[in-house]
């Protein structure tokens, strides 16, 4: 694994690869499990592993939760528009955002708007309320356009690699 200086990402050769694919798809994978899954003594898989891990390639292990089964069943996209775009408005939005459970994604993104917000809440009053309660009450905050859906046809947290 080397670093691309233009591009400020690791070069993974394809045992590393194989092994992020593999974690990905399951974080509980031993190393051994590794190990016998790719062809490669454990050695060599442990000492890959903490070298991503110390690289930051692997950020961090996590459980993924299923939503419905929490009583999660709405999932918003907000379109926000900030009332100005600057940084003391950008960065005072960023921080009462942090500050929002409901909120699982903030981008800031080009075009039309400032921001996507992803949220997830247990039904259509709870939205209402976080929407006049926590959202719309920000002072940066000019316009918001949400999004309900419907059906989730594709979540993953899998990258490409």
């Amino acid at each position: 694994m080397k670093f691309n200086e233009s591009l400020h990402a690791m070069i993974l050769d394809e045992t590393d690869r194989k092994i992020l694919r593999l974690l990905q798809e399951d974080a509980h994978l031993t190393l051994k499990d590794i190990s016998s899954k790719i062809n490669l003594s454990l050695t060599p898989v442990h000492d890959r592993v903490k070298r991503l891990e110390k690289e930051g390639v692997i950020e961090k292990y996590v459980s993924i939760l299923n939503k419905k089964k929490l009583g999660k069943n709405l999932t918003v996209y907000c379109q926000v528009t900030l009332v100005r775009q600057t940084f003391d408005i950008s960065d005072g939005f960023n921080q009462a955002i942090l500050n929002l459970p409901e909120v699982v994604e903030c981008n800031f993104v080009s075009g039309s708007f400032d921001y996507m917000l992803k949220i997830v809440l247990p039904d259509m009053e709870s939205y209402h309320h976080f929407h006049q309660k926590k959202l719309s009450v920000l002072p940066e905050v000019s316009l918001i356009n949400s999004f309900f859906i419907i059906s989730e046809v594709k979540s993953t947290t899998v990258l490409p690699i």
